[in-house]
């Protein structure tokens, strides 16, 4: 098989012999769990293995990987068969769960140790649902329909959990909001949702209190979860539920709510603006959850994530997902690159979940001899780099790596089921037909999809860099945000490929191979436009990523007066005991990256600003460009003529704003 074929029931040399059986077997499709049994029977891999590489490379590529695109979809349509229509909302599946299998641990708190099973979540959440809710002569007088803010810090997880779970019981819905938000973003957060109740982590009073007179005015009543309260106008909450009664809620409290009610806030990132809420209904919760299941997760696994709960990868892949398959989740309140695999070793996880950076903060720790002393076999994630890929499997041994692609808000996903290094995803003409999308020109000068003289979008082709857009049909649909029509219309692009369709613009550039392989490319507005060309950050982080002397690279694109788009800037974290080399790095780049995606400008720095999603923030470094007076650390330029980054001075400054030094 191929080197990045990890963990593939069978590779491309099986094509040949399998395309020809395919037919017969279409039935077996229903029941995945044969596949792993009848492929390697009907294939003779003993024999496929000597097939020569030339004769599989000879069919096109949605023949040579059709027995995995196969199996695969015939997983997703039983995984779906099976699930779908369980529960019509994801209180019901807790309370199904904890019925089965009362005693069974839901989440484990990885810091205090603290472990809840089925049975205690949904006792708890009863408490909060008849301390929170007016049928049930409560403090509070929520019910259906209304809107309650969640708060927190990572170390009070459990308890943000089991507030969601109650306010569910109750038929509200629920903000998750992120606790690194401050000021104006916080009210709008909060307000935007519709919410009439905010609670939050005393932790958080200093927050709270800033924007406490504008949420009073607008009438949102706002608690701690504690027994008492500093502050003036915010009510303790913790009382109130240890003292209500956690006998079951009956279900004709929350009798309206249906599959398609709405049911979570998850909020976008806030790079364009303030945070906008992502619409999930309780079918949107279920169907993610059952990602855990597509990725051959199971029931006796133990999932650990250590992603904020406020963010869609750990609440509804991780949490709602071990709810959905009966299986333990341990919680970490924050990411540790040092306590990580200690923690894998005490819960005995066998699996991860990663996002954007985690695997290479991994990969940075120093060796131990414990390296591959786990029983990790699956990572499930995103955002996983070629060369960190490649060296986590080195050094931590052959985990199974599921790279997913998916967006807060987006109708469109994939899952690299192969597990081709560097891909994201693999599609099909099968998975094409359930969920289907194209890639599309896109001019960055514009930001708009290029169109032909009929109006309609142009599909890209192999190797090429597309906007990737996923039609809006009944089984991919689009939710949009709460409260905000316009923002909603904004993601989308009509009449793309026919009159009157309608996608959902996932702002993201990807490329896809002949084998039906997806890379992703860049983000719309990390991507910039240099001397006519595209320069994708991501791919020149990556080159970068591999000096020595360079721990972490944040590469973004900066105006220059006077000149046509931006110039390439990277600000970057040197190696502990590592000093700048401006010659090796000018060297280095001059033979890995042609010269309009060469970085003009280095910023030192001693650490680089992530999201809470582990994703490198630009948005700062971008307004403050090369400005010498706004930049206190040290400021390389690239200078030709001497080979080598030489200090950026202040009369280069001057002389690059008047035109005197030209880039």
């Amino acid at each position: 098989m191929g080197a990045g074929n990890h963990g593939a029931t069978m590779g491309p040399r099986g094509a040949a012999l399998l395309v020809l059986l395919a037919p017969a077997t279409l039935w077996l499709l229903p029941w995945p769990w044969l596949w792993p049994w009848l492929l390697p029977a009907l294939g003779l891999p003993w024999l496929l293995r000597r097939l020569p590489e030339a004769l599989a490379r000879r069919f096109p590529g949605w023949l040579r990987w059709l027995p995995e695109d196969l199996a695969f979809v015939g997983h997703i349509l039983y995984v779906n068969l099976v699930c779908k229509g369980s529960f019509p909302s994801f209180v019901d599946m807790l309370e199904a769960r904890a019925r089965a299998r009362p005693d069974r641990l839901l989440v484990v708190d990885a810091a205090s140790g603290r472990q809840v099973s089925l049975g205690e979540m949904d006792r708890r959440s009863c408490q909060v649902a008849r301390a929170m809710g007016a049928a049930l002569h409560g403090a509070v007088g929520l019910k259906e329909g209304d809107v309650a803010a969640l708060f927190f810090l990572g170390p009070r997880g459990i308890s943000a959990l089991t507030l969601c779970f109650g306010l569910g019981k109750l038929g509200c819905q629920v903000a998750w909001i992120s606790p690194h938000i401050r000021g104006p973003p916080l009210l709008h957060a909060v307000c935007s949702a519709g919410s009439c109740v905010l609670v939050a982590d005393p932790e958080l009073q200093e927050a709270v209190e800033t924007i406490l007179p504008e949420l009073t005015a607008k009438g949102v009543r706002c608690f701690y979860l504690s027994s008492t309260s500093p502050t003036k106008g915010v009510e303790p909450l913790q009382d109130l539920i240890e003292a209500a009664s956690s006998d079951p809620v009956p279900r004709q409290i929350r009798a309206g709510v249906t599959s398609k009610s709405a049911a979570l806030y998850i909020y976008t990132s806030g790079t364009t603006g303030f945070p906008k809420p992502v619409i999930y209904n309780h079918n949107r919760i279920f169907l993610t959850s059952l990602t855990l299941r597509t990725c051959r997760v199971f029931q006796n696994d133990v999932v650990y994530t250590a992603l904020p709960l406020y963010h869609a990868a750990a609440l509804m892949v991780c949490i709602m997902g071990s709810l959905e398959l009966g299986c333990t989740c341990i919680l970490a309140p924050k990411f540790s690159a040092s306590r990580l695999w200690d923690d894998c070793r005490k819960y005995q996880v066998t699996v991860i979940q990663y996002i954007g950076e985690v695997l290479r903060y991994l990969c940075n720790t120093p060796e131990r001899s414990c390296d591959r002393d786990h029983q990790v076999r699956l990572a499930i994630g995103n955002g996983l780099r070629q060369e960190v890929w490649k060296e986590f499997l080195q050094r931590f041994g052959p985990i199974r790596i599921y790279e997913v692609y998916g967006s807060t808000e987006g109708n469109i996903g994939f899952i690299n089921y192969i597990g081709r290094i560097g891909a994201i995803g693999k599609t099909s003409p099968l998975l094409k037909l359930l969920t289907p999308f194209e890639l599309i020109q896109f001019d960055m000068e514009t930001e708009k999809p290029i169109r032909d003289k009929k109006g309609r979008c142009i599909p890209v082709g192999p190797g090429e860099t597309g906007l990737l857009v996923g039609r809006i049909t009944s089984l991919s649909p689009f939710l949009g945000y709460r409260g905000s029509a316009e923002q909603t219309e904004k993601k989308l692009l009509r009449d793309v490929l026919r009159p009157g369709d309608v996608y959902f613009n996932s702002g993201d550039l990807l490329s896809i191979d002949v084998d039906g392989f997806l890379y992703f490319q860049d983000r719309i507005g990390d991507t910039f436009r240099w001397k006519g060309e595209n320069v994708a950050t991501r791919e020149v982080e990556g080159v970068l990523s591999s000096v020595d002397f360079l721990e972490e690279v944040n590469v973004y694109g900066v105006p220059v007066p006077g000149c046509e788009g931006k110039i390439g800037m990277a600000a970057v974290r040197l190696k502990p005991g590592k000093a700048f080399d401006g010659q090796k790095l000018y060297g280095f780049i001059q033979k890995a990256l042609p010269a309009y995606a060469a970085p003009h400008f280095i910023r030192i720095r001693d650490s680089l600003e992530i999201t809470g999603s582990f994703k490198l923030t630009k948005s700062r470094l971008v307004a403050e460009g090369f400005d010498l007076s706004a930049i206190p650390e040290p400021l390389y330029m690239l200078d030709r003529k001497s080979g080598t980054f030489q200090p950026l001075t202040p009369d280069m400054h001057r002389a690059i704003l008047d035109g005197s030094i030209r880039l």
